[in-house]
């Protein structure tokens, strides 16, 4: 059976059908990472008055006609024109057509259960999915060309309290996580409270730092307290990032564009470095009651990661300059979580070696860079799990770490 992510617009009002979905054969699923899609005039409605005139917005170019993101009036630029239009197009495979075709746009894209509450509900029932536990899809965007750390503050908190009245009818099923930005770690702290007294279940943090601080550098500690405070997971997600974070390595745009390959294996290396900068700054010593979580970087690479830095850290001599008071990898298995791919193979392996209680799984739906066979590839995934073991990875080491 094909599955297919595009919406289906009936001629009768404009009424959004379901998506060709499957269902798991597993009972108590929870998805740890899925996305929503945020209205477009969100940031001019949740904004307080006086940012406004400067929120995050999506208006028509004049060349072309294609839509383009507005950051702080300016014109994205890592966001093309015509981009957002695929933002929610996991599974089509006329993507070219969408993002240039000025009649494909943002809001006639939304896939079924990407925008409203009550959709995504059905979707979750279809599918058999208990919990889903929902992130941005614009927020991921922004960040990387806003420098002003006020405005940053201002365009997550208006996020934040959007997207926790979002999920406040259905708080038992839809898990919202806080958009936190370390433009102003004593800011972001105090919107951390503010969002989980207002029902957030957790935060994410974009992999890079505009004052290129590492993610565990101490400047960064009032966010760690506050997470630890709360008993909240504190989560490392990709983001787009400014374009110094990649680097000159494959030179000038016209060979970076054809490593698409490529581009998809190190798109999480932000996520992958920041995580070890942890280790690097004692943060787990710091912060001995800290949930840190991992998301959407896949999961296969921990075991050589965990390797090479217990390696160095036992028994070398730049392992006795970092400030540990035990190796890595027992700091994984007391504090951290991952998620990974439905199509990642080597997870049961390095779950058993690791704990089969720090490894849990997501769908990314609804964007374009994986699979909408994610149920059927879960499925199989689960069944490579030892039989006590497969109620863990399916949802119960989520509702452990989200204290669901």
């Amino acid at each position: 059976m094909t599955t297919t992510i595009q919406q289906q617009i009936t001629a009768d009002g404009g009424q959004r059908h379901m998506h060709e979905v499957h269902k798991i054969a597993h009972a108590g699923a929870v998805d740890a990472d899925g996305h929503i899609l945020e209205p477009p005039d969100l940031w001019e409605e949740y904004l307080e008055d006086r940012y406004k005139d400067r929120a995050l917005r999506i208006e028509i170019e004049p060349e072309r006609g294609l839509e383009v993101l507005m950051i702080d009036n300016q014109r994205s630029k890592l966001a093309r024109p015509g981009m957002v239009s695929t933002l929610g197009a996991m599974g089509a495979a006329d993507l070219p057509d969408i993002m240039f075709n000025p009649d494909r746009t943002y809001a006639g894209e939304i896939p079924f259960g990407a925008m409203d509450p009550h959709q995504r509900i059905e979707l979750l029932d279809a599918e058999g999915l208990d919990i889903a536990v929902l992130l941005p899809t614009m927020g991921l965007l922004w960040e990387a060309e806003l420098e002003d750390a006020e405005l940053s503050q201002a365009y997550t908190r208006a996020y934040n309290r959007w997207i926790c009245e979002f999920c406040r009818d259905h708080s038992d099923r839809l898990v919202p996580v806080a958009h936190i930005s370390l433009t102003d770690p004593v800011a972001a702290a105090a919107e951390l409270r503010r969002s989980v007294a207002d029902g957030a279940r957790g935060c994410f943090v974009a992999p890079f730092t505009h004052s290129t601080r590492p993610l565990g550098h101490a400047d960064h500690d009032p966010v760690f307290q506050a997470a630890q405070d709360l008993g909240v997971p504190f989560a490392i997600h990709p983001t787009f990032e400014p374009q110094w974070t990649k680097g000159t390595r494959m030179g000038t745009w016209e060979h970076v564009r054809e490593l698409r390959l490529t581009a998809s294996m190190t798109a999480s290396d932000g996520v992958r470095h920041q995580f070890v900068s942890l280790f690097d700054y004692g943060v787990f010593d710091r912060f001995p009651e800290l949930k840190v979580l991992v998301l959407e970087s896949g999961g296969g690479w921990l075991g050589y990661c965990l390797d090479r830095i217990d390696a160095v850290f036992g028994h070398t001599y730049t392992g006795t300059r970092v400030p540990l008071a035990m190796k890595p990898s027992e700091y994984f298995m007391r504090q951290v979580w991952i998620s990974c791919d439905p199509d990642e193979r080597s997870i049961p392996s390095l779950a058993q070696r690791y704990g089969y209680d720090r490894f849990i799984w997501a769908s990314d739906f609804p964007h374009a860079d994986h699979t909408p066979e994610y149920v059927l590839d879960l499925d199989e995934l689960v069944d490579m799990f030892p039989a006590e073991r497969r109620r863990a990875f399916i949802g119960d080491n989520a509702r452990r770490v989200f204290d669901l």
